[in-house]
């Protein structure tokens, strides 16, 4: 179908390839793979990277626009940063809090360069995926070309609510989006709330562009449990992570089961991970890794038994996803995103993600009870394949695109 003469992009046909800009943080494991599902779908892609990065893989054209002081700031995926020490690894949190001061003064400038990019790309869909501040930068796209947000994590129940500004830029990108992706429900309502017209198009879809859950199957098979049981905390140090919880949760285990092993990726040469360990004598249970790329943690899920995510803060992790697509059993806090994966006693087990004891408790039920992760483990494949198995999640991606950009010519 030709587009009319007036607008600036053109109507793809029902099986056309698209032109879709990407505005993401280039070296995300996230960002990687949603990129990777639209080159599954035969799209083209263009990606603008907020973070300094040399090369992702699938993408047709990369352009890097580092933002909000993101030369001084680390990965949302955390990636290598096990390796900082010193003041940025001890105050973590005072860096943030000046990145959510100092941060949105960058915008304006970055946003008229962006919106000059757009001009000059002419994409069919601008997609932007995340809010902080992937989307804050993509609100600036002119309003004749589509734009869509995608919310992960702790975009809006964390990073929203910082500061005054931050609440401002959230509400601004919300409003100006024609269509939104959360990876769970609740986002969609919160979204709601922060400005988003609930009449435009949403979909809910987690952020890893679904599973490959034959492959990951046959990964599973080839890798042998671990023997003792291990444990796995793939979470690493991020300032929503309970870890304090974690790691004095860990001696209260071991008095019942002292042969169980921890396994704690991205967390070797932290400070704060060393000191836990250190303090609470627990060397010879707690091995702390570092950043271990896609592929290797992947084999640790595969090896562990049990997999902890102690937040208070989260979205629908991707680790969540490739614990339950592995067989193991997840222990998470007790937080609304999480409830809409997991029934406690079902298909998981969840605590008060501040209190040790509580998280003590569910995890040596989770050791004793052979049977809840069976049960468990039929029951997330099961949900796997109807949510987030990545035939099924490609489809409805694919058409949701289509949909913006219709309604758009509309």
């Amino acid at each position: 179908m030709p587009a009319p003469s007036n607008l600036p992009f053109r109507i793809p046909g029902d099986t056309e390839k698209m032109h879709i800009l990407v505005v993401a943080d280039g070296r995300s494991p996230n960002a990687q793979n949603w990129i990777r599902t639209l080159k599954a779908l035969d799209h083209r892609v263009t990606l603008i990277s907020t973070y300094p990065c040399d090369f992702v893989e699938g993408v047709d054209a990369l352009v890097v626009m580092p933002i909000a002081f993101a030369r001084a700031s680390g990965s949302q995926a955390g990636q290598k940063r096990s390796g900082k020490k010193g003041l940025v690894a001890r105050f973590r949190p005072f860096f943030q809090a000046m990145r959510y001061t100092l941060a949105p003064m960058t915008l304006p400038a970055a946003g008229r360069k962006f919106a000059n990019l757009v001009r000059q790309i002419r994409p069919d869909v601008v997609h932007a995926l995340r809010v902080p501040f992937e989307g804050m930068l993509a609100a600036y796209t002119p309003s004749a070309f589509p734009l869509i947000v995608s919310t992960w994590g702790n975009d809006l129940t964390l990073h929203a609510q910082a500061t005054a500004r931050m609440t401002q830029l959230t509400q601004k990108a919300l409003q100006r989006a024609d269509a939104l992706i959360v990876d769970c429900r609740r986002d969609l309502r919160l979204a709601n709330a922060w400005g988003f017209d609930a009449s435009k198009p949403s979909l809910v879809a987690a952020g890893n562009g679904g599973l490959d859950l034959a492959g990951m199957d046959a990964a599973a098979a080839a890798t042998p449990k671990a023997e003792p049981l291990q444990i796995l905390n793939p979470r690493g140090m991020r300032s929503y992570v309970r870890n304090d919880t974690f790691f004095r949760s860990i001696p209260l285990v071991l008095e019942k089961h002292p042969g169980v092993q921890f396994v704690c990726p991205s967390m070797q040469g932290q400070p704060e991970a060393e000191a836990w360990v250190e303090s609470l004598h627990i060397e010879k249970n707690v091995t702390l890794l570092p950043y271990l790329d896609a592929g290797q943690l992947e084999q640790e899920f595969a090896r562990s038994t049990i997999a902890l995510s102690v937040t208070t803060h989260d979205g629908t992790p991707i680790t969540l996803l490739e614990a339950m697509a592995y067989g193991v059993l997840p222990v998470c806090g007790y937080i609304e995103a999480i409830r809409e994966w997991i029934t406690p006693g079902v298909n998981g087990l969840l605590a008060d993600p501040t209190d040790f004891r509580a998280l003590a408790d569910v995890v040596n039920l989770a050791i004793e009870n052979e049977a809840l992760r069976n049960r468990a483990a039929e029951i997330n494949r099961g949900i796997l394949m109807e949510r987030d198995e990545a035939g099924k999640v490609r489809y409805e991606i694919d058409m949701f695109y289509r949909k913006v950009v219709f309604q758009q010519a509309g």
